[in-house]
């Protein structure tokens, strides 16, 4: 498929990669029904790493099968299918060159509490290569105490990505003793990840939708002198985008914890409205009856095409 002038505006923006990496976005960005446009619609399912097997599978009980998500990822037209490493090898004979895979290096679970947000490296480079991985993925959480160990990790995990041709997306979720519970989601914490993770190097950025809270005193204060808009959710995603060298890395915005489909979609026409370059939808999608997930992500790479 050529090459749009939107994908090739989009691709002059990693000009330091090498053209394997470069492929490799192009290829996630030329793929399915958003293909050409610049806009990602991807399916993540790490929720049973991260959540356990029946809070993320139950809803849904053909979730339980690997096969069910990225067959679901397929024929919904999503832009790549995103998982661990198990996940991945189940499938990978079958879907590597069918769809863009993105394997996720990194996840944690939920039997430990009290320790600083820090997940473990459960797969490597190497296993994205040897299954065929468009791209590799890789979750940070700004803010806890563990974060310089995480950075150090993405670093030489980044090298040896972009060394190799792969496409590198960072899952960048703010959380710590430091920050509260809403600030995980403020706006300036929000914005503040996705530079991070842009300085960093990631190539697709993933954060959640920014609530309108202003978490730190000293951002407030930048925020009200310089009235930066924050009343709308399109308002907010507008300023993560900037945020990301003024739009000039692609950022995208989860789903979220399961909700109703009016919800979802007025959403997701705040996230287009605000220049979100598109979603990466799992528990809204996957948990619900097959026909309607695909009415879902259909509704919504609709709304992405005709932002």
């Amino acid at each position: 498929m050529a090459l749009s002038d939107r994908v090739r505006q989009i691709l002059s923006w990693y000009g330091s990669d090498n053209p394997g990496t470069r492929a490799s976005l192009a290829r996630l960005l030329n793929h399915g029904a958003l293909a050409g446009t610049g806009k990602l619609v991807i399916l993540p399912v790490d929720q049973g790493f991260e959540h356990g097997p029946a809070r993320s599978f139950a809803p849904n009980a053909g979730g339980y099968d690997p096969d069910y998500h990225v067959q679901l990822a397929v024929d919904a037209g999503c832009n790549a299918y995103a998982a661990p490493l198990g996940f991945i090898e189940a499938v990978a004979d079958r879907y590597a060159g069918e769809i863009p895979l993105i394997l996720k290096l990194n996840n944690s679970d939920t039997l430990s509490k009290g320790h600083a947000p820090c997940s473990a490296i459960t797969s490597t480079v190497e296993d994205a290569l040897r299954l065929g991985c468009t791209a590799v993925g890789y979750t940070i959480y700004p803010g806890s105490a563990a974060r310089n160990e995480q950075y150090q990790d993405f670093r030489e995990i980044t090298l040896e990505a972009k060394r190799k041709g792969l496409a590198v997306v960072l899952w960048a979720y703010p959380r710590g003793e430091g920050i509260s519970k809403d600030g995980e989601t403020a706006i300036d914490i929000v914005a503040y990840a996705a530079q991070i993770s842009a300085q960093l190097g990631a190539h697709i950025i993933k954060v959640k939708p920014p609530k309108n809270h202003v978490e730190q005193v000293e951002a407030r204060k930048v925020f009200e002198k310089y009235q930066i808009p924050t009343a709308t959710l399109s308002e907010r995603i507008r300023h993560v985008v900037q945020s990301a060298f003024n739009g000039k890395r692609v950022v995208i915005f989860s789903g979220g914890e399961a909700k109703g489909t009016d919800e979802v979609l007025a959403e997701v026409r705040e996230i287009a409205a605000g220049g979100g370059f598109g979603a990466i939808m799992g528990r809204n999608a996957f948990q619900r009856p097959r026909p309607e997930a695909l009415k879902l992500l259909s509704d919504v790479i609709s709304i992405y095409r005709d932002a």
